[in-house]
């Protein structure tokens, strides 16, 4: 994994010297007095031809060694070519870590938010009610307020002010007051926690702002695409920077570790530019895009000289960074006040070499189930596969003496109900199931896309209905790692066909012969919103019974089963 990491960093340099960012060569006409007296002097036909073939021989010994250093290329895995290819090459639906800003919302991740993520009603959409590349806010703080605020953070990072992060600011500080209590509220748990992860990589503890754009501090939130966690990762990313994903545990979920992948990945995006403005860009759009972005600029490396260069979405990502930072130091000059939010202060840890499931836990020690899901939300069944090798558990810390009181007898404790081998057997089968979604670039066949993600093309075709192997550049296919894919994902990406009429139902978990109403989409709807209104109904049902994505517009008709 190092490897494949330095062999990244170093192709990355080599694109970033290309773009004529390099140190500058020695000049090779140092010595041209001496090579032209040399050239006077009379030159024997045997020493020419002797030279010649030296010449020739240096040169098919360079070619042999540049074969072999090929040949151990392509002998990397595949993850360091998918890595090579797509966390550095990023098209504009994917970001170096995550997906762009306006993925991220409340419907797209509403089955995967713990308790009291939904007892808070954390969301950020809020924000995306607003064109930030059109809209200029008003607010009756001057900026000469701002400026000298921004300039009394004394922060290690530059931070740039002008009309467009003016009008960041405003969107975290005056229009979105309310989402940002919330944020606050959970900044009192995660940010002690990230705070020293920052500070043990030694990388600026401002950068903690990034995780409230990318996820509102959600650490079980989920893109249509497959980013997860606080930090968004995408699945390769996250395998990049030892992030393990398995049956049993994903640990892009985990706040902790998640917290350090991310913070190697900022550190690795800093040594490639040397400026933390464009590591924060980079997190968004890829490394590969901010490197475009200077060679178009002329090779320009300051963040508002390469921003028109930039993909549209990430131009808005360091100025997002520099409201959200500002908010997160002044919110009480605005009025804002942090939500009470129910997670406990000091948390004990205990390591597990052996399996344990959370139910274990719970009905011997007394621990909540919903405590040991909010602080251990990695492991996907609430099994801590710890015959595997060394997990960690946190729980509470009052609760530290009753788990070690009834530790020894914990795991025998009703083990033949919790891991009965069929229910394992089966979780281990289903390999990760990772949901993705594969855009199709230029030179892609099935064949290609099935071996990259370990997969078959009879099963592409069935999840996305293609009747033929034709695809074509641009199209997007979802796909399930490891081929492990819930029974209605042949007939989830169907798309709508007609917004005026009710999308047509297909094969989903609520049954299609259910009774339903028709509702018509209004300006600043969710699904998720939508779904608030109609008791027992979630954004996931609506999805699932109209065949759409989360993606709805005014004027669609969509219906709602009654369940």
């Amino acid at each position: 994994m190092d490897i494949l990491r330095y062999c990244t960093i170093v192709s990355l340099l080599i694109i970033a010297c290309t773009a004529g960012h390099a140190e500058a060569l020695p000049d090779m006409r140092e010595n041209k007095d001496d090579v032209e007296n040399a050239a006077k002097a009379p030159r024997k036909k045997s020493d020419l031809i002797k030279e010649n073939r030296d010449l020739r021989m240096e040169l098919d010994s360079l070619r042999a060694e540049i074969a072999r250093i090929r040949e151990e290329m392509n002998g990397l895995d595949s993850l360091g070519m998918e890595m090579l290819e797509d966390l550095y090459d990023e098209n504009e639906d994917k970001s170096a870590a995550g997906l762009n800003p306006e993925d991220y919302n409340a419907e797209v991740s509403d089955s995967l938010l713990n308790i009291w993520y939904l007892q808070q009603k954390i969301s950020d959409s809020g924000k995306m009610e607003y064109d930030m590349d059109t809209v200029r806010f008003r607010s009756d703080v001057p900026d000469s307020v701002y400026v000298e605020r921004i300039k009394a953070m004394n922060s290690f990072i530059d931070l740039p002010y002008n009309s467009i992060v003016r009008n960041y600011i405003i969107l975290y500080s005056e229009k979105m007051n309310k989402q940002m209590g919330q944020v606050l509220g959970l900044c009192s748990y995660y940010m002690p926690i990230i705070e020293e992860i920052f500070d043990e990589h030694g990388i600026p503890l401002e950068l903690k702002a990034m995780a409230v754009i990318e996820s509102s501090l959600n650490p079980t939130a989920v893109s249509r695409a497959g980013a997860k966690g606080m930090w968004q990762f995408m699945y390769s990313t996250a395998k990049l920077y030892g992030l393990g994903i398995d049956s049993f545990v994903d640990e892009r979920l985990d706040p902790v570790k998640a917290a350090h992948a991310a913070a190697e990945y900022l550190k690795d995006s800093y040594n490639i530019f040397g400026d933390w403005n464009l590591a924060i860009a980079s997190y968004n759009c890829g490394a590969g895009n901010v490197n475009r972005a200077i060679r178009r600029s002329g090779g320009k490396r300051a963040f508002w000289d390469i921003y028109p260069y930039l993909p549209r979405e990430t131009r808005g990502y360091v100025p997002a960074f520099v409201g959200a930072l500002y908010t997160m130091t002044y919110y009480k000059e605005h009025g804002i006040e942090p939500a009470a939010v129910e997670m406990p202060v000091h948390v004990d840890t205990f390591r597990i070499n052996r399996m344990l499931h959370f139910k274990q836990v719970s009905e011997l020690a007394g621990i909540p189930l919903a405590d040991l899901k909010n602080l251990n939300p990695q492991y996907k069944h609430e099994i801590i596969p710890g015959n595997e090798k060394e997990y960690i558990l946190r729980i509470p810390y009052n609760y530290a003496n009753s788990f070690i009181d009834h530790e020894d007898s914990l795991y025998a404790y009703k083990a033949d109900e919790f891991f009965n081998p069929v229910v394992i057997k089966k979780i281990k089968d289903g390999g990760d199931g990772e949901r993705i979604v594969h855009r199709v670039r230029s030179g892609e066949v099935l064949g290609k896309i099935a071996i990259r993600y370990r997969v078959t093309v009879s099963q592409i075709k069935r999840w996305n209905n293609l009747r033929s192997d034709n695809i074509r550049i641009g199209q997007r296919l979802v796909i399930y790692r490891g081929g492990n894919a819930p029974v209605t994902a042949s007939s989830s990406t169907r798309k709508q066909q007609n917004t005026d009429k009710p999308a047509p139902p297909h094969k989903s978990s609520v049954p299609m012969d259910a009774d339903y109403t028709v509702y018509t989409v209004k300006s600043g709807d969710s699904l998720y919103l939508i779904a608030k209104n109609y008791p027992g109904v979630s954004a996931q049902n609506i999805m699932d019974f109209n065949g759409i994505s989360s993606k709805i517009k005014p004027g669609m008709k969509i219906r709602i089963p009654k369940l």
